[in-house]
């Protein structure tokens, strides 16, 4: 889904040029439109490390970043390369969100800290909602990439090389704080995984800097990538507004004053559900957007509402809070970002699955099993679960993750065959949208007969 603001520049054709411009310091003269390179991807700038901003707009960046030789390993660093972890298993791949982490600069000596970094980030995330009360939906995977030498190219100063695995760089475009990958490189390791639903690269190095590749895989199947530096903070921060991005599919609502060209919005309704034209009277009354939480308090502080300014623009662009965690680094997502991530959740992740299997018709002496994730949040709440047999519920069993055969046939002594479902719902206040709470369900049914 593309932004207004990309859309514009796009147009413009000076994509490279704007982004430059947005990422260097306030006041700064605009630079002559440079040429795009080949095979580039779009990738999205942190905002500075000191300030609040999320992001700084985005720019146009060579798909194989400074294309380095692959690295040559010796006989050891090749046992140890492309290892596969499974740091948080929630159970099976088909119905679980994978994410994984790829660290760069750690040589075989520090894998064991690259895991322990990875771990970091995912605590992270995790203390941050929806996240937390759904992070029992996610498996974690770890990929060791060996390299050659410790740290990143761009770290401590611009002329600093280092040989690693994927080829992070910092002073990616020419800005210090973006750090970009070889993508093809990370690729490589990302299929080692059993499945990959979002990417997320550590750089070994305590320099500020990240960057969003938000552009789903169309080989893998990834939503995007998110770049860090494992030894900062900031950083981390930066990589959860990415998966904003990349699962929540929601705008940045960062504007920029002062800069020219972007001081009014005059373009289309934009699809992203977290910005609109319209007013919040206009919201109401069209019931369009996030106008089922208008007037709610919201997580991030303050009152859902439309505020002006978001999209990249000072005017014309409204988002439902002040402050939220898709405009300041440190903010939670507001009430509507939480909606959109769980949605994104959901797309993924699945609350049900089957351990035993429904291609056979089970008899007295079997008992039916299944798993569903506990979630997490502070409120204890937890995912309804209802059996029903040939359509009729049987509310004794409600709760429960098995049930004997016996237990639901006793009084079926007519040797046919009946049908078994268990169903499973999220019915959480933090979703209002009747779509997305359509997604939000699961059911499977077993054959049974006495």
């Amino acid at each position: 889904m593309r932004s207004p603001l990309r859309r514009a520049m796009t147009a413009a054709g000076v994509v490279t040029a704007v982004a430059a411009v947005l990422a260097a310091a306030p006041g700064g003269a605009a630079a002559a439109p440079t040429p795009t390179p080949p095979a580039a991807v779009e990738v999205e700038i942190p905002g500075p490390e000191h300030g609040a901003v999320a992001g700084s707009g985005h720019t146009l960046v060579p798909q194989r970043g400074q294309n380095r030789p692959q690295s040559r390993l010796s006989a050891v660093e090749k046992a140890e390369d492309g290892q596969v972890s499974k740091l948080v298993d929630n159970g099976s791949t088909t119905d679980r969100l994978d994410i994984v982490i790829v660290g760069d600069g750690y040589t075989t000596a520090e894998l064991s800290r690259f895991h322990t970094d990875a771990k970091a980030i995912w605590d992270q995330t995790a203390a941050v909602e929806p996240y937390t009360t759904y992070r029992n939906l996610f498996n974690i995977w770890t990929v060791d990439a060996v390299s050659n030498q410790s740290g990143v190219t761009g770290d401590p100063d611009r002329g600093t090389v280092r040989d690693t695995a994927l080829g992070s760089y910092f002073w990616c475009g020419d800005i210090e704080r973006l750090l970009c990958i070889d993508q093809e490189k990370v690729d490589r390791y990302v299929a080692k995984a059993p499945e990959a639903d979002l990417v997320i690269v550590l750089a070994n190095s305590k320099k500020y800097g990240g960057a969003g590749y938000n552009v789903p895989s169309a080989t893998l199947g990834y939503e995007g990538i998110s770049t860090a530096s494992a030894g900062n903070e900031q950083s981390g921060q930066v990589a959860i507004h990415e998966t904003g991005h990349s699962l929540g599919k929601l705008a940045d609502e960062y504007f920029y004053p002062g800069y020219p060209g972007y001081e009014r919005y005059t373009g289309p309704e934009p699809a992203d559900s977290n910005i609109s034209t319209l007013t919040a009277k206009d919201i109401a009354a069209q019931r369009t957007k996030w106008h089922r939480w208008l007037g709610e308090p919201s997580p991030d502080g303050g009152t859902i509402g439309a505020f002006e300014g978001g999209g990249y623009f000072v005017q014309g662009l409204y988002r439902p809070t002040d402050n939220s965690l898709m405009r300041s680094v440190g903010k939670p997502f507001n009430l509507p970002g939480v909606e959109a991530m769980i949605a994104g959740f959901y797309r993924h992740a699945k609350p049900l699955t089957a351990v035993t299997p429904t291609d056979r018709t089970l008899r007295l002496r079997h008992t039916v099993k299944t798993t569903v994730p506990a979630l997490t949040g502070k409120d204890g709440r937890q995912l309804k679960i209802r059996w029903y047999l040939d359509g009729k519920e049987l509310k004794r069993l409600a709760g429960r993750t098995q049930v004997r055969v016996s237990d639901v046939t006793l009084r079926l002594l007519d040797l046919r065959t009946h049908r078994l479902t268990v169903t499973v719902d999220d019915h959480t206040t933090a979703v209002r949208d009747p779509r997305i709470a359509a997604t939000m369900k699961s059911a499977i049914t077993w054959k049974v007969r006495l």
